[in-house]
């Protein structure tokens, strides 16, 4: 029961949540202990409010997750897990999350329950309206940026946010692909909204998006905001990690048939992993080392 519990909190799926770290990196704090705790508590309080949601999520497409070649292995749509022990399971996890970021500050508080709120529409109806869904899905990763500037007080840079925005819809849209892929006909009568849908479709966002996140990234390290901020321009070193990162990924999806998860693709995929961690360390080198 306990190993059930835990799956169906979906724990590999909070590596999204690490984006949260991205205002104490790119504030340059990330040796600041009292704020490094803050980020490490509103980073929890994040995981615990979208196991919450991916719980709800289960018991709303209980009937659709039965169909799936994946999802019908999950614990709550094999009936390993009680409806009455998910809803409890909702409960509890919720209380934990708001409680949490109830500590740090009102506005990481009022924000967690803004994405909340988002969430539960999407679970609800906006993920049947076609472009919007996977945009709200791209809001979720927006909303973890700022939620880490707001948990410890940090001015966020517009470039930033453009650039998470764009990687968003980036992974969004490439998992609709996956999905629409490896269903096939079957598609439609697991997500409805895949009707709507089409490889080519797909693929021409795709290509619109891939295009426009790396040249927002590439005029992010070079703008004068970002210059002035960090005292250096040595950020431009750092876009042929994110060219790799996401020609991997684009690598896997056509080419492997990967991309249905995200968070797990990050985990699984070693030279994409290598990579990610490479673009960090280079990042933190030339932001706290490099810069004046």
């Amino acid at each position: 029961m306990i190993k059930d519990i835990i799956r169906s909190m979906r724990p590999h799926q909070w590596t999204k949540n690490f984006f949260i770290y991205a205002a104490l990196i790119f504030s340059q704090n990330i040796f600041n202990l009292p704020l490094l705790l803050k980020t490490t508590i509103a980073f929890s309080a994040f995981c615990l409010i979208s196991s919450a949601l991916y719980v709800f999520n289960d018991l709303k497409d209980l009937e659709e997750d039965k169909l799936h070649p994946l999802k019908s292995k999950r614990p709550i749509a094999s009936g390993k897990i009680k409806k009455s022990t998910a809803l409890l399971m909702i409960v509890i996890l919720g209380l934990l999350g708001f409680s949490s970021a109830f500590t740090l500050n009102k506005n990481y508080f009022i924000i967690i329950l803004v994405y909340f709120l988002i969430q539960m529409a999407y679970s609800l109806k906006l993920k049947h309206i076609v472009i919007l869904d996977v945009f709200v899905v791209a809001l979720g990763f927006l909303i973890r940026v700022v939620a880490g500037g707001l948990a410890i007080e940090v001015s966020l840079s517009s470039w930033l946010l453009i650039c998470t925005i764009l990687l968003a819809l980036f992974l969004a849209l490439s998992k609709r692909r996956h999905e629409l892929v490896l269903l096939e006909d079957e598609a439609s009568d697991h997500r409805p909204i895949l009707e709507e849908y089409s490889p080519y479709l797909l693929d021409q966002m795709i290509a619109v998006v891939t295009a426009s996140t790396v040249i927002a990234y590439c005029l992010y390290t070079i703008s004068e905001e970002t210059v002035t901020k960090f005292g250096t321009s040595n950020l431009i070193f750092t876009v042929p990690f994110v060219l790799y990162g996401i020609f991997r990924y684009l690598y896997l999806i056509h080419q492997k048939s990967e991309g249905g998860s995200p968070e797990a693709l990050i985990i699984k995929d070693k030279p994409l992993l290598i990579d990610i961690f490479l673009w960090i360390a280079a990042a933190v080198i030339i932001l706290y080392l490099s810069a004046r």
